[in-house]
């Protein structure tokens, strides 16, 4: 085993790659995490026996895990059984009508095109142009980038890449944007959705968002065991490659020497030593002084704006009344109300859009046969505050299940059919969020310049997770840990005469 000790503080989707690459390049690896499980955000929850996803629940993006799982010598078939979904999302309007968004654009186009017309057809079409171009635009100089600045991001977009974000008016928020696309408001409401899948309200997110719409069209997958069985996976490939996990151990404190990190003081009083560290956490704990004072000068002092909490509801119980799919959406007729009541009111929402993620679909179940239901709705991230009642709680409740049934879904949520989160919950598990579940909001299109980046300001103290650079998801937190472990790997070799060789990313090692 190397003499290097890289201690990597925290078993999410960021620690689990930082521990691959590095476990495969051969340096002593312990990945230290207070739960007893890897995932970090990804995780189940046990109701009457049945284990329900009950964090991210959307696998995209597959080529990042294709790549680092290739770069050790393996592959996601070896690891994990995966099934492309051919329905994205199923969703639903308080006027009786819905929409499923196909894998396939072709099948999408023909059902926009007998749901609201061949003229918004059309409009779909060229919107479909639109999100591939931006998509291939900036994957190169924002997603697999190290964290840009300005300046290099301009230079690595050159004219061509320029000319793509003028056409688009990179000043227009998402909402905005989307009005130039469609003139059926049902089709801005649901593509000015994925702005929540960064935590963000559509009315501050910037229009390069509409990229997530290329995202999701280049291939959404369920995973055999839940996404929580991927964590499970790339832990065991950490573990074969060297890696060492102590679940039920906290970091209390990480130790800084003459000027830089020397290893993690764990709650238990046991000291480990290390000569690198990765943070697999929420960037805030840093900045509040949750793992030392020392430290707090890793990242700036300057909070971000949080990004969106949620109220969410892991249930086994029947849904009758409509015909689910995985992923389905129910939208409310006044969409801007949800995000002046978050964003603005700092309250949960009075008429919240409700997701639902029917996990044991779309196999066909008998009616009343009870299924593994994962239910959200957004909120405000001020669970370490009082802002949130529980009264208030109980109330969004209330108007989340009556609005199902107003819809057509026979769902409820009781004390024996289901487990409720809060963003006070959150909170508690992710220290200095509030319950933000996405880091900071992307607010503004200055925003992927405000994340701090894989080398922190404190030598041999490393971030990763979706509070950095390039951002919250599953498969841009895992882009993070492998940014995080190219950036060791990478001061490494600034050190050491050891013969150079290639990793995930491209990038010289020893």
């Amino acid at each position: 085993m190397s003499e290097h000790k890289v201690v990597i503080v925290g078993a999410g989707m960021g620690g689990l790659c930082s521990a691959i690459v590095l476990a495969h390049q051969g340096l002593d690896v312990t990945v230290v995490e207070t739960s007893g499980a890897p995932g970090g955000k990804v995780h189940s929850r046990e109701v009457n026996g049945a284990h329900i996803d009950s964090g991210p629940t959307v696998f995209t993006m597959r080529w990042v895990f294709d790549a680092l799982l290739r770069s050790v010598g393996t592959s996601v078939e070896a690891e994990m059984r995966i099934t492309p979904l051919q329905v994205l999302a199923r969703h639903f309007w308080p006027d009786g009508s819905q929409l499923d968004l196909s894998a396939n654009a072709q099948e999408s186009e023909a059902a926009i095109a007998a749901w609201s017309g061949g003229d918004e057809a059309r409009r779909f079409r060229a919107f479909c142009n639109t999100t591939r171009q931006l998509y291939a635009t900036l994957e190169g100089p924002m997603i697999r980038a190290q964290r840009p600045s300005m300046g290099r991001f301009m230079g690595d977009l050159g004219f061509k890449g320029l000319g793509v974000l003028a056409q688009l008016g990179p000043m227009r928020s998402l909402w905005q944007q989307l009005g130039h696309q469609f003139t059926d408001p049902r089709l801005r409401q649901l593509f000015a959705r994925y702005a929540t899948y960064c935590g963000s309200s559509p009315w501050q997110s910037p229009a390069t968002l509409m990229l997530i719409a290329q995202v999701e069209m280049d291939g959404v997958w369920s995973v055999e065991g839940g996404m929580v069985g991927m964590a499970q996976a790339l832990a065991r490939v950490a573990r074969r490659g060297g890696a060492v996990f102590r679940y039920h151990s906290t970091c209390q404190r990480i130790e800084k020497r003459q000027g830089r990190v020397c290893g993690v003081h764990l709650q238990s009083g046991e000291f480990l030593p290390a000569d690198r560290v990765i943070f697999n956490g929420d960037s805030a704990a840093l900045r509040q002084g949750l793992l030392g004072d020392e430290v707090r000068q890793a990242v700036p002092q300057t909070a971000p704006p949080r990004s969106l909490s949620a109220l969410t509801w892991s249930m086994h119980a029947p849904a009758d009344g409509v015909a689910l799919d995985r992923h389905n959406v129910f939208f409310q007729n006044t969409y801007a109300s949800e995000f002046e009541d978050i964003f603005e009111r700092q309250r949960l929402p009075l008429q919240p859009t409700v997701y639902v993620c029917a996990q044991d679909r779309p196999a066909q179940l008998a009616s009343g046969q009870a299924e593994r239901l994962f239910c959200l709705v957004n909120a405000p991230a001020c669970g370490d505050g009082n802002a949130i009642t529980e009264e208030a709680i109980e109330q969004c409740q209330t108007h989340t299940f009556q609005h199902l049934r107003q819809l057509g879904l026979q769902l409820q949520a009781t004390a024996a059919n289901s487990l409720r989160t809060t963003p006070q919950d959150f909170h508690r598990r992710f220290p200095a969020s509030g319950g933000a579940l996405y880091g900071q909001a992307t607010h503004g299109w200055t925003s992927i310049f405000k994340r701090p980046g894989a080398s922190s300001a404190l030598t041999g103290l490393y971030l990763a997770g979706g509070s950095v650079h390039p951002g919250p998801g599953v498969p841009m937190a895992a882009l993070s840990g492998q940014r995080a472990a190219e950036a060791v790997m990478a001061s490494l070799a600034s050190t050491s005469t050891f013969q150079m060789g290639a990793t995930f990313g491209g990038m010289s090692t020893p």
